[in-house]
């Protein structure tokens, strides 16, 4: 038995590729087993190659496999493209109508079913997913049974003559294969799983959902890849609890028009992708100057310009933390896994209404698109902080307006929400005296910039940096942030167990930057290594910015639209070690 299954399926984009990784994922899921898959589409709406991976463990799992055991394809390209993946041990069913052709250095047998065939004799050739799923089933010595749940919820609403013809379509599927490989059935068994029952979702709707149970009830965006699921999730959910979604007509009043929520007392937020985030830069300076709340979701994807709207990398750092004109304070969080995307995103929410200031929350494609399997969250857990909200105001005789930009110590001033008696103030996006008259004196110039700019020393963030750091002195510290968590754990695993001595750390909070954390871990260190999908290293430069290390510090970075492999990053440590 495997103790870890990789299956992908690939084609044109169009014709089914999602819903047979789908299909089988929700099996699986359903087993108990831990899922991650993560899909390669291209920057198109139809057409193109297009593959699902889904790596299956009954244990935890973060990253994308090395290898390939099972190969479904669609097409030539399929094969073509993705076979180097495979193993002496792994096999490649293919639809027979293509007449597949396996490559000369190919080391995997393939075999040709007829999935479009058997499809076409049940009434559509529609069902070719449901046939190369039966054809899966064989491999894996699951009974249709497993499946049959998922196919009630799928096709239930259109009828019970058309899930009957799905089972079947498994069925056959399943048939087709065994009468080729006789005796290697079952050959891909994994061992069993808990068979307990998680969630498995892709980070964006973590996000969305931690939104959710934040508080929010406004969002206003522009569909971009990788965001647009967060809006169209919160399309769906948010009239439920009385909220709603905008979809505007641009990021620029997606910004703005979620500034003026926050301004109302409504929670709200929006987000967008590196394109979106650079149009962005002049409202977030807006929060900053007005002290409003604001939070945004940054899902980074290749870059610049339109770059690789499908593609992984994280190279919007910098941009997140300089790229407004001027100076203000604001957060940047880097969340790295399901729970994580939920949990950070509730606590982004609350610091952007405890310290009246934009927060960003970064993720990056592999992170927002990627589908893993999550136990349920903890909502016990959650606390809404909704800072120095001022319901009445004490002298409301007064016909002084109200010091809404009053100098505090902590740099936070009293907020009041529109309507509330004796809480008249000026907003403005110049520079203002506390109660929000324009003003460019000097010495009220130096206040407010101070007064601003105290508030990052008030920062609550719980666990800013994951360690994982069992030696006290190490050989190496791996860093980094988002969704190379999975492959960095997977690489200190198995130098551990190769006599290196491997700490890691991950880091959640960017800005302001958790120094006194990492630099801790990095004199543990004899050398550090920064993992990144950037050309140009922006984290480690963060790291030396903030901490030096200049001398101990070297960067791995990739940049090719792909993620990281735990093989690939281990052999690429090795070099630098």
């Amino acid at each position: 038995m495997l103790h870890q299954l990789s299956w992908k399926v690939g084609g044109q984009q169009g014709e089914g590729i999602e819903s047979t990784g789908e299909i089988f994922s929700m099996a699986m899921n359903r087993l108990g087993y831990f899922l991650y898959g993560y899909r390669h589409f291209s920057s198109r709406i139809k057409g193109g190659h297009t593959n699902n991976k889904i790596t299956v463990r009954p244990t935890e799992v973060r990253a994308i496999a090395d290898d390939l055991d099972i190969l479904v394809a669609f097409d030539q390209e399929t094969i073509d493209v993705n076979y180097k993946e495979l193993t002496p041990s792994s096999i490649i069913l293919a639809d027979a109508k293509f007449d597949p052709k396996n490559p000369e250095d190919s080391v995997a047998p393939l075999y040709a079913v007829p999935f479009t065939e058997i499809a076409a004799e049940l009434g559509t050739s529609l069902m070719k997913n449901m046939v190369a799923i039966g054809a899966t089933a064989a491999l894996l010595n699951l009974d249709e049974s497993v499946f049959q749940s998922v196919v009630n919820e799928i096709f239930g609403r259109k009828g019970e003559e058309v899930v009957a013809k799905n089972i079947e379509a498994i069925e056959r599927g399943r048939h087709a294969i065994s009468e080729q490989i006789g005796d290697r059935v079952g050959t891909w068994e994994i061992a069993p799983a808990d068979g307990k029952r998680r969630m498995f979702m892709i980070g964006n709707d973590a996000a969305a959902l931690g939104a959710l149970a934040a508080g929010s009830r406004f969002m206003a965006a522009y569909p971009i890849t990788p965001a647009s699921e967060i809006m169209e999730y919160m399309i769906k959910k948010l009239p439920l609890v009385g909220g709603a979604v905008i979809q505007t007509e641009d990021e620029i009043a997606a910004a703005t028009m979620a500034i003026g929520a926050n301004y109302g007392g409504v929670r709200a937020f929006t987000a967008s992708a590196g394109p979106g985030l650079s149009l962005m830069m002049e409202a977030i300076g807006l929060s900053g100057m007005t002290e409003q709340p604001l939070v945004i979701f940054d899902t980074q994807r290749g870059g610049p310009s339109t770059g690789l709207p499908t593609k992984q990398e994280q190279s919007d750092l910098m941009a997140m933390l300089y790229g407004t004109h001027g100076e203000i304070p604001k957060v940047v969080i880097a969340p790295s896994t399901m729970e994580e995307a939920f949990y950070d995103t509730i606590q982004a929410f609350n610091i952007a209404e405890e310290l009246q200031i934009p927060v960003i929350v970064m993720t990056d494609l592999q992170l927002s698109l990627g589908k893993q399997s999550v136990d349920p969250f903890d909502y016990s857990k959650i606390e809404i902080r909704r800072g120095k909200i001022v319901e009445a105001v004490e002298d409301v005789e007064s016909k002084d307006y109200f010091k809404r930009y009053e100098n505090t110590e902590d740099g936070i001033s009293p907020r009041v929400l529109p309507g509330t008696k004796g809480g008249i103030h000026h907003v403005t996006g110049v520079e203002h005296d506390e109660t929000g008259k324009p003003s460019e004196a000097t010495g009220n110039r130096r206040t407010q910039m101070d007064k601003r700019m105290r508030k990052l020393q008030h920062v609550r963030f719980e666990n800013p940096v994951y360690v994982n750091a069992p030696h006290e002195e190490a050989d190496v510290l791996l860093v980094g942030f988002n969704s190379t968590r999975g492959a960095i754990e997977e690489v200190q695993e198995k130098l551990n167990s190769e006599g290196v001595k491997v700490n890691h750390a991950h880091i959640k909070l960017i800005h302001p930057f958790p120094a006194e954390e990492m630099s801790a871990l990095m004199d543990k260190a004899k050398k550090v290594i920064v993992v990144e999908n950037n050309a140009t290293g922006q984290l480690a430069n963060i790291m030396k910015m903030n901490i030096g290390g200049h001398a101990k510090t070297k960067s791995i970075l990739k940049y090719d639209g792909t993620p990281f492999l735990p093989r690939e990053l281990t052999n690429l440590v090795k070099e630098e070690i």
